[in-house]
């Protein structure tokens, strides 16, 4: 097989795995809060085993460097914890796609930073998720779960893109590995004050005949969080940016897709038809903007 084929198939692979951590807001029976916080927890202490074997320095460069790392960790920790409700509110489909309005956002973002002026093709885009966004809501009361849920999800969206952006601008000199360890950190201690499920009375790693909390958690942390992410890493030395691009546009395809074999999640009509629009203007933006890096 070559490379770049076994490198698509990879990510394909991670992008699945990346739209199955989805499924865990209702496979886990804790808060959104819990999840995020035993998430992070491991895979923090995952991280730091990692820099250490590979004999990577785990401090920064400087304290402005800790103050950044600080606002991208509560950043990404509100944006995993907004996730995690918004589906656990309104089921996984409504979820990921209220959510997956981030990729507009960001072409939003960016200008405030580089003080240029978005182009009107990204005003299209942004209307046409405003439209998916809201097919999505069944009434405008916020009385609704699924309602609620989908203005939780576009919060979400908008943390991460916040997240993204600052990332890209700040930080992005360091390795993943690194960078995501200050983060992880920073959101499981952030978190903990807010603990409402003891550690102590979690199942284990198996228990009659299927996984166990425990189990779960450990299935979440490092099969569907630190194995896409190394995924990720090897396709880019034979995959376009624009072709990354366009396939992590299906994640929330393949995240309602898994919610429906494996949690029996079927979705209505009008959030296919709001799903498609979403999914149809991260796809135009992810295309328009590698055509302006490389045109």
């Amino acid at each position: 097989m070559q490379e770049q084929t076994k490198s698509l198939f990879q990510l394909h692979f991670a992008v699945l795995l990346f739209g199955g951590t989805a499924l865990f807001s209702h496979l886990l029976p804790w808060s959104a809060v819990d999840i995020t916080l035993f998430r992070t927890a491991i895979a923090a202490v995952a991280l730091a085993l990692i820099i250490k074997f590979q004999g990577d320095a785990i401090a920064l460069k400087s304290r402005r460097d800790y103050f950044i790392a600080l606002v991208l960790g509560v950043s990404v920790g509100l944006h995993w914890v907004t996730y995690f409700y918004s589906m656990q509110l309104a089921g996984v489909a409504v979820g990921m796609l209220s959510f997956f309005c981030y990729p507009v956002v960001t072409v939003f973002l960016e200008p405030l930073f580089s003080k240029t002026r978005p182009h009107r093709r990204d005003i299209a885009c942004a209307l046409l998720v405003f439209v998916g966004v809201y097919l999505l809501v069944p009434e405008l009361t916020l009385q609704n779960n699924t309602t609620l849920g989908v203005i939780i999800g576009v919060i979400s969206g908008i943390l991460f893109a916040i997240r993204n952006v600052l990332h890209k601008r700040y930080f992005s000199h360091y390795k993943g590995t690194q960078a995501m360890f200050y983060q992880t950190t920073v959101v499981a201690l952030m978190l903990l004050p807010f603990m409402e499920f003891n550690p102590l009375d979690m199942t284990g790693f198996w228990v009659d005949g299927k996984l166990g909390e425990f189990g779960l958690l450990l299935l979440l942390s490092l099969i569907f969080t630190a194995a896409p992410h190394s995924f990720l890493a090897n396709c880019f030395k034979h995959l376009s940016a624009k072709t990354a691009g366009l396939i992590s546009c299906m994640q929330p395809v393949y995240g309602v897709v898994l919610a429906t074999i494996v949690l029996g999640q079927w979705p209505e009509l009008m959030v296919y038809i709001g799903g498609f629009l979403i999914v149809i203007a991260a796809v135009t933006e992810t295309v328009l903007i590698t055509r302006n890096r490389h045109g």
